[in-house]
């Protein structure tokens, strides 16, 4: 049945792929932390000569035992993929849904990727089995990966936590330039953050 928008949601149209849900699964390596960290592409997209169906994405993501789920995604992007109720349909499979977007290429503000980063170090540091999607699993999604790997271990330098996500996703993980010198960046902008947010808490309490 059609939506006034004219997309479909309905998983018996079309030639849907019900092939398992690729995860890759990222050793994050870190003293302490057993616990991998999942990256993938958008579960039950639709679009072009994709046509995933969420249902089973959903099954195979439960299946490995995902509890927690970080989507990069815009609800313009879920719109367009065909996926518009995916953050409702996690909770129908007990998944924990946190929701960070930011446009397809870009990066997330610096705020909002600590506060992202501390709640994946939070479930990772105590066996929530985490997972990162964005539409592609590549860039935005590896830059959030790279950064963790930064934000849980201060000896991991950027060139090792990039050389990480693509040996695991390929060479187009952490797509742009703009992606590419962010990650470059993170430590020196997470110090940075960190030493204003830290004045700027003592003055306020004093």
């Amino acid at each position: 049945m059609s939506s006034a928008s004219g997309f479909n949601s309905s998983d018996d149209e079309g030639e849907v792929d019900l092939t398992p849900f690729k995860t890759a699964w990222l050793d994050l390596q870190v003293e302490g932390c057993t616990e991998k960290l999942g990256i993938s592409a958008l579960p039950g997209c639709r679009y072009k000569d994709i046509w995933r169906s969420v249902t089973n994405d959903l099954k195979c993501m439960k299946e490995e035992g995902v509890k927690e789920v970080f989507c990069l995604c815009t609800k313009g992007e879920l719109h367009k993929y065909r996926v518009t109720s995916l953050l409702q349909d996690y909770s129908t499979f007990d998944v924990n849904v946190h929701h960070y977007p930011f446009p397809d290429g870009q990066t997330a503000s610096l705020p909002n990727l600590i506060k992202m980063l501390e709640e994946l170090k939070i479930n990772v540091l105590n066996g929530k089995k985490s997972l990162v999607h964005c539409y592609g699993g590549l860039g935005r999604s590896c830059l959030v990966a790279a950064c963790l790997m930064m934000y849980l271990d201060e000896s991991i330098k950027a060139e090792e936590a990039i050389k990480r996500v693509r040996d695991l996703q390929g060479t187009p993980a952490i797509q742009s330039v703009k992606q590419f010198n962010f990650v470059n960046d993170f430590r020196q902008m997470l110090q940075d953050y960190q030493e204003t947010d830290g004045s700027e808490q003592r003055s306020v309490s004093r």
